[in-house]
């Protein structure tokens, strides 16, 4: 009855490519406290400063390369693939620091795989992980920045004791290290389904992938309307500064002609650095939607295609909201009766989203409201005369204007961005902003496109739009598109064998849910039958090892038998007195123990009732059953360390 899914028949996902591709590495877990102490986690924070930062690389380096890297500092960060590795002056460096915590021995002994994975993952929390880019700290506690989509993630943390270093980089409390009890990824969670389909507007780009992994075909279906967006092609400057400064250039020009423009930045930090600029330049107004403000998301973006309007969004927050030329009188109207306090807050937990004949319901931040419907028709009828004339001129401007401000990793992101402009058949227009010493430029983007900056020339302030460099910054984009993609198949492809285990496993504890368990290919047996199915095989092994058909009598050791056989059917010795071993064949030793065994069980049972017996004996198993499963777990988070898949998962 506590079932929580009945079986995996059909499942419809809204924004498909969000939850099947950017998810894909997050495994869904549900975990336990573990028992390790914090103390280990501030004490390792304490040494990171004392170490020098080597060499900056972007990808494999050749053996000499390599030689050559060692003696730039304790430690080289590898931004493409996202590593931090200890050189050999850092491993030596990092032994005197620890040597208290290693034993006399040295930080790469089995015995110490832990020091070496706590110095790991803070280097890693130093130098990878950025705040107001990956987290945000809030209420004295690190939350994790969904890198898609800019919003807050309370309640998700990283796993295997990184989000423990970054707390202690940031000296806030650390929460105890979490247990692994269960784990599935999204890819094995979902292919469970018979029956799987999903929407969303950016799917195309990762049609080779949805079908690869998920035996998914990708259907394009034709815009209902004629799309009128102008998409304009990228312009290159040198440094962030230039790129920055034409920027609000842009945004200015727009704003004097009335034309609303929607920014789109890639962190929280980049959105308060360009809304900073735009403040120093004659004050332009703007209205910044990240995750310090995600609140009132939907009411911000919703307004963003209002004449005059700035609006500036950290990736693609307001997905799936449609941004309506002129401006949204719904949400005009709820804001209205909010502040003449006509709308009527419902009591906490009520939720209501179909109208009456009297009410009109909304939701607004994290409540529901009624308003009158006399109220509503009039202030909507009144904002919806005001956003009409408002959609023309904005029309007649050229509709809402999108400024990135950097490419992303993946151009499904890119074209979210681009896709909140030209909306069911309204004209708009998109434009990206590119500067050598962005991330995606500077990590990716190779020495092709330095090369071809060089050539064209470069002057200060001066943007190259050239169609080779856009064709050379899409190819770097799928160079790492086709990088990530091979990250999520490795860890399928891990996944697949863990799967088979899991599979296994919770069959198992569906079965003893159930009360039928499969004990042999044929036979199915309720709880008492497999219980004492598994404790007289378990007998048989043992008297075998003791007293074994194939053995001499001088071989025997009866002793150590009892004791065994007490320790684990806590037999004692009234019931070996009952039973005399003298003459006995080994069959009869074992038969008279069993005896003994089953009536010492009927006598528990009597004692208890079958009723109560029967769920102590489902409850002792499935304990049994899911502390193994835990072990088993740990174990192979062990594994995955060892084999070099962990930063893989982040």
């Amino acid at each position: 009855s506590q079932f929580v899914q009945r079986g995996h028949g059909f499942a419809i996902v809204d924004e498909v490519d969000s939850i099947l591709i950017d998810e894909a590495r997050t495994p869904l877990i549900i975990s336990g406290p573990a028992d390790e102490s914090t103390d280990l986690y501030y004490e390792v924070d304490r040494i990171i400063p004392r170490l020098t930062p080597g060499a900056v690389t972007r990808g494999d380096a050749k053996a000499e390369e390599r030689e050559e890297l060692e003696k730039t500092g304790d430690y080289l960060v590898d931004e493409k693939h996202k590593t931090v590795n200890l050189t050999e002056s850092g491993t030596v460096k990092a032994e005197k620091l620890l040597v208290h915590r290693l034993n006399g021995g040295h930080i790469y002994d089995l015995e110490n795989a832990h020091i070496k994975h706590h110095v790991d993952q803070a280097l890693r929390a130093h130098t990878l992980y950025k705040r107001d880019v990956d987290y945000m700290i809030k209420d004295g506690q690190v939350v994790i920045v969904d890198e898609f989509t800019g919003r807050l993630m309370p309640g998700r943390r990283w796993s295997d004791g990184l989000h423990q270093a970054v707390e202690a980089k940031e000296k806030v409390k650390i929460e105890r290290e979490n247990q692994t009890l269960a784990t599935i990824t999204f890819q094995t969670y979902f292919r469970k389904y018979k029956k799987l389909l999903g929407m969303t507007g950016t799917a195309d780009t990762e049609a080779a992938e949805f079908a690869k992994i998920y035996n998914l075909d990708v259907v394009v279906i034709p815009p209902n309307r004629t799309l009128r967006r102008v998409e304009e092609p990228d312009l290159i400057y040198r440094t962030a500064r230039e790129k920055y400064d034409a920027i609000v250039t842009d945004i200015a020009e727009k704003q004097q002609t009335g034309r609303p423009v929607l920014v789109g930045t890639i962190s929280i930090e980049k959105s308060e650095r360009l809304s900073s600029m735009l403040k120093k330049h004659g004050g332009i107004k703007h209205v910044v939607l990240n995750a310090k403000y995600h609140a009132q998301e939907a009411e911000i973006v919703a307004q963003a295609g209002r004449k005059d309007a700035v609006t500036i969004a950290t990736n693609m927050a307001g997905r799936g909201t449609d941004i309506l030329l002129g401006g949204n009188p719904e949400f005009m109207a709820r804001q209205q009766l909010l502040a003449e306090q006509v709308a009527e807050r419902l009591p906490k937990g009520e939720e209501r989203f179909v109208d009456d004949e009297q009410y009109v319901f909304f939701h607004h931040l994290d409540s529901f409201y009624r308003a009158p419907r006399g109220d509503w028709d009039r202030v909507f009828q009144h904002f919806k005369q005001q956003t009409d004339a408002e959609h023309e001129d904005v029309v007649a401007l050229g509709g809402l204007h999108i400024v990135g401000t950097e490419r992303h990793e993946a151009r499904r992101i890119d074209n979210q961005l681009r896709g909140r402009a030209g909306r069911q058949g309204d004209p708009g227009s998109s434009r990206f902003y590119l500067s050598l010493e962005d991330d995606l430029m500077r990590i990716f983007g190779s020495d092709r496109i330095s090369g071809l900056m060089q050539k064209l020339g470069m002057e200060e302030g001066v943007p190259i739009e050239h169609g080779m460099v856009t064709k050379a910054i899409e190819r770097a984009q799928r160079q790492v598109e086709a990088q990530n993609f091979s990250v999520r198949k490795h860890l399928l492809e891990y996944d697949d064998v863990m799967n088979k285990q899991r599979e296994s496993v919770y069959t198992l504890r569906r079965e003893l849910l159930d009360g039928q368990i499969r004990y042999t290919e044929d036979d199915m047996l309720g709880t008492r039958d497999y219980l004492m199915a598994l404790a007289e095989d378990l007998l048989d092994t043992t008297t075998e090892t003791y007293c074994g058909r194939e053995m001499d009598v001088e071989q025997w050791d009866l002793e150590a038998l009892n004791l065994e056989v007490s320790r684990l059917f806590m037999l004692d010795a009234a019931d070996y007195a009952a039973i005399n071993f003298d003459d006995k064949s080994a069959d009869e030793i074992r038969d008279a123990l069993w005896a003994r065994v089953v009536s010492k069980y009927e006598q528990k049972e009597q004692l208890v009732g079958r009723e109560l017996m029967g769920r102590i004996e489902r409850d002792f198993m499935l304990q049994i059953v899911d502390a193994q499963w835990k072990d088993h777990l740990y174990s192979l988070d062990h594994l995955k360390e060892g084999i070099g898949l962990r930063g893989y998962g982040q």
